[in-house]
């Protein structure tokens, strides 16, 4: 019989260790894909060591945790059950991470404009009464066809998305995101 941890809401079979500890392969970002970001910053001539991407592997994923965590934790107080964008943003400033979160909460404004820009597109392309339903800070498509044949654009947006963040100088606000060269 399966238990579960009510305090956690985590079934035992969760992935990880015998004592609920997570698995260091499920709490770490891809090293792959820690790799081929650094790689996309560099010089194409220039070399990363193994131990350079580990670390950079390990800084990362901690970041990601720590701030994902204060949003969880303020999405828990409020009776949610989903952290958007617009909490982690609320929680890089709560953390004292203002340049971040500023260039990160026009990052998402700007992702979300163009994301609602070609669904419609894509909507009045196929001829369909689907549409976009904008609700307080989310797009949601009210048809399931629409979200099952868009799945592999978006999985592709995803990950040039969180490259994209990943890869982002906060320091560099001004940033006109309507000109870059590399599609959302």
């Amino acid at each position: 019989m399966e238990e579960s941890n009510n305090n956690l809401g985590v079934a035992n079979n969760a992935p990880g260790d015998d004592d609920g500890r997570l698995k260091e392969q499920d709490r770490l970002l891809p090293i792959a894909n820690v790799g081929r970001i650094m790689k996309q910053n560099l010089p194409s001539n220039a070399k990363v060591s193994k131990e350079a991407k580990e670390t950079m592997q390990e800084c990362v994923s901690e970041f990601i945790s720590f701030v994902t965590s204060e949003a969880s934790d303020k999405c828990r107080k409020e009776r949610r059950k989903t952290v958007n964008g617009d909490d982690i943003c609320w929680a890089m400033q709560t953390l004292g991470f203002d340049d971040y979160a500023g260039a990160l909460r026009s990052y998402l404004h700007r992702y979300r404009e163009i994301e609602g820009e070609r669904v419609n597109q894509e909507k009045a392309a196929s001829g369909g009464s689907e549409g976009l339903v904008r609700d307080h800070h989310h797009w949601q498509e009210q048809s399931s066809h629409a979200a099952i044949g868009h799945q592999h654009h978006s999985d592709n947006r995803a990950e040039e998305a969180s490259s994209s963040f990943l890869s982002f100088d906060a320091s560099d606000q001004r940033r006109n995101f309507g000109s870059s060269s590399r599609p959302l």
